[in-house]
């Protein structure tokens, strides 16, 4: 899957991830390969993905997120400035 996750002020991450936890706005929620599409709201929180078999965290304040065809794109505005 291709997640890319973007800031108002920048692009953060660009790659091929095999999964993803989204602060979702009713609770955490994650995506795997041929998830469903959807558009959720997201809180405060971690986004947390897997990408070269190693885990990243990403702290967000709050964003939205579009998931189709195996592809995720996460609009975030980040805790720190």
């Amino acid at each position: 899957m291709l997640l890319e996750i973007l800031s108002p002020e920048n692009q953060i991450f660009e790659g091929e991830i095999s999964s993803v936890i989204f602060p979702g706005s009713n609770g955490k929620f994650q995506v795997l390969k041929n998830h469903a599409p959807i558009i959720s709201f997201l809180s405060e929180g971690n986004i947390s993905y897997v990408t070269n078999n190693k885990n990243e965290i990403l702290s967000i304040s709050s964003g939205v997120v579009e998931v189709f065809e195996n592809k995720i794109c996460a609009l975030i505005e980040t805790n720190s400035k």
